[in-house]
């Protein structure tokens, strides 16, 4: 393989007809079980990978370096090999970025909930963080100490102003869970859920139906694709391409 995807369940990923759209090349799907993730990255036989879910932070001990957003983030989703070593990024945080900005979607000041805590959940917030988040509330199941848990979200935080999914809950083919219920949440306008299938998640056709804002994660993942393309072509793409993607996959 020489570009492509790892992770855990992949049979729900729109990557490969995106990335072949972006770039000149063969973009293989890689599920990994859990006994073959250190095989693959001890043999590490590829110019360049995309890492999701459950193997963000587990790719990290196996890295060369990182640059400096996802050393911050503590999680990567791109990896590219140079004569043999392995070097880490975050496009994550782009395409989450992308996204605020798309919906237009302001968070200075805003109290925001968090779903999961994961390696996607790390981009998300720091991205937060740099853009003036207010205070971010975690939340996750078995939560840590980082997090509070869903009774507590539900006595003291129900006046957050946005709500970010980055949980698989409600992600192809579960589609019938959602990971929380909106109506408690009166002061919040708007909702975005990473999960890109189904277009429409239960969360976010719950917010729409309460007239909040509620947003699927489909351009993320193609603005997250569009700059990973760029780190392992080297190469600068025009941002008008993701529009005409999402046209496209819609």
């Amino acid at each position: 393989m020489d570009y492509g995807l790892i992770g855990g369940r992949l049979g729900h990923s729109y990557s490969k007809s995106i990335h072949e759209e972006l770039a000149d090349y063969t973009y293989e799907l890689c599920p990994l079980k859990e006994d073959e993730f250190a095989p693959f990255m001890e043999k590490h036989d590829f110019k360049a990978i995309n890492v999701t879910i459950p193997y963000k932070q587990r790719v990290i001990p196996y890295l060369e370096s990182m640059d400096e957003k996802a050393s911050a983030i503590g999680a990567v989703n791109c990896i590219v090999n140079r004569e043999g070593k392995l070097y880490g990024y975050n496009t994550d945080y782009d395409g989450f970025g992308y996204m605020l900005d798309k919906h237009g979607v302001e968070v200075v000041g805003k109290k925001v909930l968090v779903i999961g805590n994961g390696g996607a959940a790390q981009a998300v917030k720091a991205c937060l963080s740099d853009r003036g988040c207010r205070e971010m509330v975690i939340v996750r199941r078995g939560h840590d100490d980082e997090s509070v848990t869903y009774d507590e979200v539900y006595a003291s935080h129900t006046d957050v102003d946005v709500i970010v999914n980055t949980s698989p809950v409600g992600m192809y083919p579960d589609v019938d869970e959602t990971p929380i219920d909106l109506k408690p949440f009166e002061k919040c306008t708007a909702v975005i859920d990473l999960i890109y299938n189904p277009a429409e998640t239960k969360l976010t056709a719950q917010a729409k139906a309460l007239g909040k804002l509620g947003v699927t994660g489909l351009e993320m993942l193609i603005a997250q694709a569009k700059v990973a393309v760029e780190i392992f072509l080297d190469n600068k793409i025009d941002d008008n391409v993701i529009d005409e993607i999402y046209r496209n996959m819609k």
